[in-house]
């Protein structure tokens, strides 16, 4: 069961592309100060500028370049097995005079001369955008960046800040990212005021921080793991990604520092690996192939790479299934559908990868149920993507009726597809923005291709009335039911569903392990029913990192071990020694404090007991936001009620497909995508853990939530993630999200409740959308109103808190209060019935006599407290808002009720 020699191959090229920039880092934090060696390496490595090209007058660019071969040693006793004699496609590891040596094939990518070298070197520039001749001239550019700074003072800008931007180069950005490991603060952009200077020193002492930081973490990954190497990858990857996020790649040629270190590496192997895999397949790894990469513009014209895309249909129908029933084990099997979505999703990516003998860095793309591959385009390659389709639909038909599905498209690119830059041209789209149109309209069209249903051969449920000896399902009310659970039938899959849901709530289980046969029975390990595409999924505790699963990643059958436990504080480092997957979120579990709320069942009625550390049910999370009375002993107030919370980002095809216009680069999609989902799967989780905590997480990743929680807590949660999701975007007015909240009673069947968040949020795309002096979109619907996000924190943070102020101060009867949303009728059909105008009138009425029965205050007294009342309620309330005032008076009298 050993890896193949090709994976373990493809794995090499991956990792010397990957570290090819590794000087970028080393060279800042100046980590050597052997200046012998440093001077033989820029001799070896580094481009000489063409005015000083005399040897007695030498002066290099891209110093980088010579300090990647020192760090290469630094960090080698925590890589893989260097030592056997077998390093292919590399002549050796470190050999500096073997032309072919791995460290030779990462560091001369500004200088190559070799087929190795050059695959590199080609990945680089197309990774970039680059077009050969704009390269040259980057290749002998002076350090310097468009912001004033140079490679050791200059912090990454934020792609956000310059989506729907003109000029870009004549923009002054105001913010930056932080030079700091990977955490729920770190990826939050900072006033470059504030934050960027021009002090050498420090700015290298920042470095060398981080890359003491990044060498010891290195050391985490289990010593088992290192004779795997694509196993060892997909961790290497996440570490390389906690400390390289917010490192400027490039830092010459006057460029914009807006793509990170990580994300200019990922792609670059990504493209590499493919590179090479279409040569190799093809035999052209000679000489010939060589002049060809270097010399020949025809080879950037050839369509060598394969860009496959993954995406997950029917992700809202697949977790929402329900027989009608409402059933007592909601919340726990929301939270398995959700993770296992992402599982899916996760699973089928490394189904395509095994299957092409790829490595976990093949895939540039991976977020909310969508991800994509390079690979090398050959016939092989799209046998095994359609052999892969097939056995991805035959799972999905069998365990989901064809609900769902994970659909499968391929596009043809060449080198040339990736520029940047347009042709002579000023009106025409650059190359790379065409292939970006070309990849979403393909995928439109596999949307309305699923399972093949066209093809008549294809027999979809042969055979399935046999499987149901005990009936349907009574959870999802469709598939054969096949495992009993509490005295009730119910599929395999629903059975796992559950069971992650109850496994995800216990702290100690924190890690997934892959494995192509199952691991033997241990107390540690908690294992699905269903191989998923073929893999045997385990989850398992922190006991793994003592490597008592070394011989199983030796001997090839540990594919992956993934990581997806939370941070404990806002500025904790996402690595654990295993490769991350934040496809876990927040859920609220039951604490000493909640088993002490025994009233619990007797003044609201809930009889279902809680256990520490499990999840709360969606009737206790109802209850959450209720009061003690303030003069009834053991009466409480305010409404048992759900609020649910959906949201996505606006216009996030249009963002991908123009938002950065020309200046647009396969690097900057990737940074992107990710960038975007970690607001959504590493922010808010923290963001519930602290501040929301009863706040249950149905799904949330890539641009959109979905959320069930207390009724007005989860209405505070969707303003506060919208001013945090405004800082996440540096302040740019054009990347914003919609949301719609849903109000209802806790014991609503599941799918109902989603359908209602649906609408709301529908309802919420729909704001302005007719109106052509206001963009669209960017507005929450609720309790049936749809307003702007202005608006909305204004009724929030301003109009309800003086409105139970003013309730307070003059003990306003809820009568006086309900009585105001007749006014607001009134208010709103003025142009209906021209005598609704009076609603003035009629307020000052009610407000006059209902201050009347006060008899402490006096005739001025009542004068004022009447003036103060109109002004918030008649004019800053009514006047201004008009029906949309409904949502803070809900707010209000709904936090009243007995």
């Amino acid at each position: 069961m050993s890896m193949s020699s090709l994976l373990e191959q493809s794995s090499r090229i991956a990792l010397a592309a990957f570290l090819h920039d590794l000087g970028k880092f080393a060279e800042r934090a100046r980590i050597s100060n052997n200046q012998e060696a440093i001077e033989a390496n820029k001799h070896l490595y580094c481009p000489r500028q063409k005015k000083f090209a005399d040897d007695k007058n030498v002066r290099f660019t891209h110093v980088h370049a010579a300090y990647t071969g020192l760090a290469m040693d630094l960090i080698e006793d925590y890589l893989p097995d260097l030592t056997g004699t077998d390093f292919a496609p590399f002549g050796s590891w470190k050999t500096k005079d073997a032309d072919d040596s791995f460290i030779n094939a990462a560091a001369m990518h500004h200088k190559p001369t070799t087929f190795l070298q050059w695959i590199i070197a080609t990945a680089d520039r197309v990774a970039s955008g680059f077009d050969r001749e704009e390269f040259e001239q980057y290749n002998q550019a002076e350090e310097g960046t468009a912001t004033g700074k140079n490679h050791y003072t200059a912090r990454q800008l934020t792609l956000f800040e310059q989506i729907h931007k003109v000029d870009l180069d004549k923009q002054q950005f105001a913010y930056r990212y932080p030079l700091k490991p990977l955490s729920p603060d770190s990826i939050f952009p900072v006033s470059a005021g504030n934050y960027e200077h021009n002090d050498k020193d420090k700015a290298q002492q920042e470095y060398l921080a981080l890359w003491n930081g990044f060498t010891q973490a290195l050391q985490k990954i289990p010593q088992s793991h290192r004779n795997n190497w694509s196993l060892w990858l997909d961790h290497f990857e996440t570490v390389w990604g906690v400390y390289t996020h917010a490192i400027p790649s490039a830092t010459a040629f006057n460029v914009r520092p807006d793509v990170s270190l990580y994300d200019h590496s990922r792609v670059t192997a990504a493209l590499a690996t493919a590179l090479w895999r279409f040569h190799h397949e093809k035999n052209q790894t000679d000489d010939n192939t060589r002049k060809q990469l270097s010399e020949q513009a025809e080879s950037w014209d050839e369509k060598k790479f394969l860009l496959i895309q993954g995406d997950f249909f029917g992700i809202q129908d697949f977790i929402f299934a329900s027989s009608g029933e409402t059933s007592k084990r909601a919340a726990k099997l929301l939270r398995g559908r959700s993770f296992y979505v992402s599982l899916l999703t996760e699973c089928a990516a490394l189904k395509m990868l095994d299957a092409l003998d790829l490595p976990a860095t093949s895939q540039v793309i991976n977020a909310a149920g969508k991800f994509m591959i390079v690979a090398p385009n050959t016939d092989q390659t799209k046998a095994k993507l359609q052999q892969v389709q097939n056995e991805l639909d035959q799972w999905f038909l069998s365990h989901s009726f064809g609900q769902a599905s994970v659909g499968l498209a391929w596009t043809e690119t060449c080198c040339n597809d990736f520029r940047r830059k347009a042709g002579n041209q000023t009106n025409e789209r650059s190359p790379y923005r065409q292939l970006i149109d070309k990849l979403f309209a393909q995928m439109e069209i596999k949307k309305c291709q699923r399972f093949d249903l066209c093809n008549s051969e294809r027999i979809i449920f042969d055979g399935f009335l046999d499987e149901f000896e005990h009936g349907e399902c009574k959870i999802d009310g469709r598939s054969p039911a096949k495992v009993q659970k509490d005295g009730e039938w119910i599929s395999k899959l629903a059975n796992d569903q559950i069971d992650v849901g109850s496994w995800l709530v216990k702290s100690n289980k924190q890690r997934i392990l892959i494995t192509r046969e199952q691991l033997r029975e241990d107390k540690k390990l908690s294992t699905l029913g269903l191989t998923i595409f073929g893999y045997a999924i385990s989850f398992t505790d922190d006991e793994s990192a003592k490597g008592e699963f070394g011989a199983e990643a030796r001997n090839g059958n540990l594919l992956r071990v993934w990581d997806f436990s939370l941070p404990k504080s806002p500025d904790q480092e996402l690595w654990n020694g295993y490769a991350r997957r934040n496809i876990n979120a927040y859920v609220p579990t039951a604490s000493e404090k909640d088993l002490l709320e025994k009233q619990w069942k007797k003044y609201i009625g809930i009889d279902e007991e809680l256990e520490i550390g499990a999840a709360k049910t969606l009737n206790h999370l109802a209850c959450k936001d209720r009061r003690p009375h303030p003069d009834k002993e053991d009466r409480w107030i305010g409404i048992s009620a759900l609020s649910t919370l959906k949201g996505d980002v606006d216009n996030l095809g249009n963002i991908f497909q123009s938002g950065l216009g020309d200046d647009a680069s396969f690097s900057k999609t990737a940074a992107l995508s990710r960038q975007l989902n970690n607001f959504f799967t590493v922010y808010l989780p923290w963001l519930c853990q602290r501040e929301y905590p009863d706040s249950y997480t149905v799904f949330a990743g890539g641009d959109d939530f979905f959320l069930i929680g207390p009724w007005l807590s989860q209405i505070k949660l969707a303003n506060a993630m919208r001013q945090a999701f405004q800082d996440y975007v540096a302040h740019n007015t054009g990347v914003h999200f919609s949301a719609g909240i849903s109000t209802t009673k806790p014991g609503l069947p599941i799918n109902q409740i989603g359908g209602l968040a649906e609408q709301a949020l529908e309802e919420a795309k729909a704001h302005n959308s007719k109106k052509a002096d206001k963009p669209p979109k960017n507005a929450v619907t609720c309790f049936g109103r749809t307003v702007s996000w202005v608006e909305f924190q204004e009724l929030l943070t301003q109009r309800l808190p003086r409105l139970q102020s003013l309730v307070e101060e003059n003990t306003l009867s809820t009568g006086y209060v309900y009585g105001l949303l007749h006014l607001i009728d009134m208010a709103e059909k003025v142009s209906e019935k021209p005598e609704n105008a009076l609603w003035h009138s009629y307020f000052a009425y009610r407000t006059a006599r209902m201050l009347e029965r006060n008899k402490k205050l006096n005739k001025d007294q009542r004068k004022d407290r009447q003036d103060e009342l109109a002004e918030e309620i008649a004019s800053a309330g009514i006047g201004m808002h008009g029906g949309n005032y409904r949502v803070a008076l809900f707010c209000h009298l709904y936090q009243q009720r007995d």
